[in-house]
């Protein structure tokens, strides 16, 4: 059975898209079959990076390791019986279909609460919540007083991800590994930013996750996209002598993967 990782939170903006290809990328160049999914049917942010980088190789004449996509299939609304939804069966489909020749299957959801997102969380063995040093960001996750100190409730999100652990348990699956990765971090030791370390770690205690490191805010990540490229391919593409801020993107791209310890991947980039 394929692993399925499901990146996802309901705020755009947190780089879940940067995060879902550098993954699937790497995981890619380490000789594991992967297979991703963009369920954000709109923006396909994810399938667009994937397609720029097939087309970009193809005209470079280069042949690099890239993580197979494919769209959500249409389904004939006659096959389905009274009250079942037509969004359940595209995506059960698409996951049927990659599960046999695939190890992992990557699932980006959109940033925003809808069906598609919401069955798909029930599938992540693995769960990667990106979630930007911002109370606001933070929100989604749980409520606090107004010094941000204290934690008051949990919120939307985080009533997302327990239903979507129940109907785990119920399906007899194992348990989710949700993981909320601090993204798109500054580089400045700042009091917000120590004020969101600790209100996470109380926070996972209490609902179940564990953090890992992300990426900090870096403009290489913007250049990339257009041509379908990630940290891992610079080399490749002839670019000598990386600047510190790429080799610490790098790095934390590493951290990352080692942090999700994710089954039968050794880093080695």
């Amino acid at each position: 059975m394929a692993h399925i990782i499901v990146v996802g939170n309901e705020k755009g903006g947190a780089g879940k898209s940067t995060v879902s290809m550098h993954l699937a990328t790497a995981l890619a160049r380490m000789g594991h079959k992967v297979g991703t999914l963009d369920l954000d049917l709109r923006q396909k942010t994810l399938g667009r990076y994937i397609h720029s980088r097939r087309t970009f190789l193809k005209d470079e004449g280069l042949d690099l390791p890239t993580p197979d996509y494919e769209d959500l299939p249409e389904i004939d609304q006659s096959e389905l019986k009274p009250g079942e939804n037509a969004y359940d069966h595209r995506l059960s489909k698409a996951v049927a279909g990659l599960e046999p020749d695939q190890d992992f299957i990557l699932i980006d959801c959109p940033g925003s609460h809808t069906r598609l997102s919401q069955v798909a969380h029930s599938l992540a063995d693995t769960l990667i919540t990106p979630l930007n040093d911002s109370f606001i960001d933070f929100d989604l996750l749980a409520h606090t007083d107004t010094n941000g100190e204290e934690i008051t409730g949990p919120s939307v999100y985080s009533e997302m991800v327990w239903n979507a652990r129940q109907l785990r348990a119920q399906a007899g699956l194992a348990p989710m590994d949700w993981v909320v990765v601090r993204n798109r971090t500054g580089a400045q030791a700042m009091i917000n930013k120590e004020k969101m370390a600790r209100v996470i770690e109380k926070l996972s205690k209490r609902i179940g996750f564990r953090t890992a490191p992300g990426f900090n805010e870096r403009v290489i990540f913007r250049e990339l996209f257009s041509r379908g490229l990630t940290l891992l391919d610079l080399r490749d593409i002839g670019v000598k002598g990386l600047n510190i801020s790429n080799v610490a993107a790098r790095q934390e791209l590493r951290d990352l993967v080692k942090a999700l310890n994710l089954p039968n991947v050794t880093v080695d980039f």
